[in-house]
């Protein structure tokens, strides 16, 4: 017999339920997870928030930086129930001052992200936040340019993750949360 399921987890398969499956995008083999399903309802909307945020109220989190684009959706309105700061991570070019980048392998291809470099101040408290844990290789650049900047990562946060594709394994030794497993 199975044990009962707890309301945050019936919370959380109810989310589950809301996220639209696309097969062979962006390219053939991938299944793509189309959150905006999910975001368009408020509520859910308001939930999503409100499970990032629980358990990093009281941390004393003074960044909360997020990875373009899908990121930026949480991030931003995290850094605010937070009281924290946002910073953006961006594609190449797209930041106007002196910048970090960070290259990295994704499952169908690379890419590059960066950040100023007076984002973030030596030893200031960081919450990392994107939409999606998949092989882990985007958010290890953005704890590697964090490190860079002398930040002091507290968590690293996800609406998403995809336990097959072991993205956990890259990011070891930091604190994981993530709302939706697959």
């Amino acid at each position: 017999m199975s044990a009962a399921l707890t309301p945050r987890e019936k919370k959380m398969n109810e989310l589950k339920s809301s996220i639209r499956e696309i097969p062979d995008f962006p390219k053939k083999g991938i299944l793509f997870y189309d959150i905006t399903t999910l975001l368009k309802d408020p509520k859910e909307f308001a939930a999503i928030l409100e499970e990032l945020a629980a358990p990093y109220k009281d941390a004393g989190i003074q960044k909360v930086v997020a990875i373009e684009a899908r990121g930026f959706i949480f991030g931003a309105p995290l850094a605010q129930l937070l009281k924290a700061g946002f910073v953006p991570m961006r594609k190449p070019g797209k930041l106007p001052a002196d910048v970090y980048e960070s290259t990295y392998s994704l499952e169908y291809g690379d890419s590059t992200i960066a950040v100023h470099r007076d984002a973030i101040s030596r030893g200031e408290r960081v919450l990392l936040v994107d939409d999606l844990l998949a092989t882990g290789g985007t958010m290890a650049a953005a704890v590697d340019l964090v490190k860079r900047l002398g930040g002091t990562i507290h968590g690293l946060a996800f609406l998403v993750e995809l336990t097959e594709l072991k993205g956990r394994d890259k990011l070891k030794g930091y604190d994981i949360l993530s709302l939706i497993r697959y």
